[in-house]
């Protein structure tokens, strides 16, 4: 019975042994694409230009996307009545309320128009400096935050509330003569009026103040990051720029970015560690 078995096992025919080939493929593709998902250093030079290019891509593809007066204008009215259905249509009210206050409204009108990328481009600056190894996953984040937005302009043309003629909404921006809007005055022609929903205010603002918050140990600084989108929320409103959905529809597009983030990283970037090893050349 030994011999019976032992030449069964010598006749059998060997199936060939993998190549080194096909045996380092799988495992080489695995490794790239752990690379391509674990967090690096940044390179200066790469995060400038990717910025520079992505926002000039941002502004061209929003600026380009089709005005539709009608529509914007139709939807802005669906919005407006849906509002006063929830009982939380009150942007008319808090408009007119602090457009009384000139010295207010005219700060607000300045804030509207610069710390939504002052900030912005701020707190990625600091991540970069100090956090570098949480700095890919939240730039994914934003950027995602972005993208999608981008595709809420182009399939729901939104005209804000102080384009809507006879309902009392004050165009802040005209009224007091500041540069507090890129879609008010002389720059409203190379500016899409229409692209409201979703609030990239809001979904910058949000992105910021849960960054800052996160990562910080002062307290008072934690409280600066909550603070931030509240404050942007109510200067949104006041200067007739948003209606409060669009802000809803600005945190529907950052829980996206940061699904997206999680999902790539296998983490959300503040359970990242905060630095990583300087790769070799």
């Amino acid at each position: 019975m030994g011999e019976a078995t032992a030449r069964t096992l010598e006749g059998r025919t060997a199936a060939p042994p993998p190549t080194r080939e096909r045996a380092e493929r799988p495992s080489a593709d695995r490794g790239l694409l752990h690379r391509l998902r674990s967090p690096r250093h940044p390179r200066l030079w790469f995060e400038v230009l990717l910025i520079v290019l992505s926002y000039w891509t941002y502004s061209l593809v929003r600026n380009a996307v089709p005005e539709q007066r009608a529509a914007a204008l139709r939807n802005a009215d669906w919005i407006w009545q849906a509002e006063q259905s929830l009982h939380i249509a009150v942007e008319r009210t808090v408009n007119q309320a602090v457009n009384s206050v000139t010295w207010l409204i005219v700060g607000m009108n300045y804030y509207y128009a610069t710390l939504h990328f002052v900030l912005t481009i701020g707190v990625l600056v600091w991540l970069y400096r100090w956090h570098p190894g949480r700095y890919a996953a939240a730039r994914l984040a934003l950027f995602a935050t972005t993208g999608v937005a981008l595709l809420g302009y182009y399939l729901y043309p939104l005209a804000p509330p102080r384009l809507m003629e006879g309902l009392g909404f004050v165009d802040t921006v005209v009224v007091h003569h500041t540069w507090g809007s890129m879609a008010s005055g002389n720059l409203a022609d190379v500016s899409n009026q229409y692209a409201a929903m979703p609030s990239m205010h809001i979904g910058w603002s949000t992105w910021c103040g849960i960054t800052i918050a996160m990562l910080t140990r002062a307290a008072w600084v934690r409280l600066l990051g909550v603070l931030y989108p509240v404050t942007t929320l109510v200067v949104i409103v006041s200067t007739a720029n948003h209606f409060w959905l669009d802000a809803v529809g600005g945190l529907l597009c950052l829980a996206f970015g940061f699904a997206l983030s999680c999902a790539w990283y296998r983490a959300l970037p503040f359970r990242l560690a905060r630095r990583v090893a300087v790769e070799s050349a």
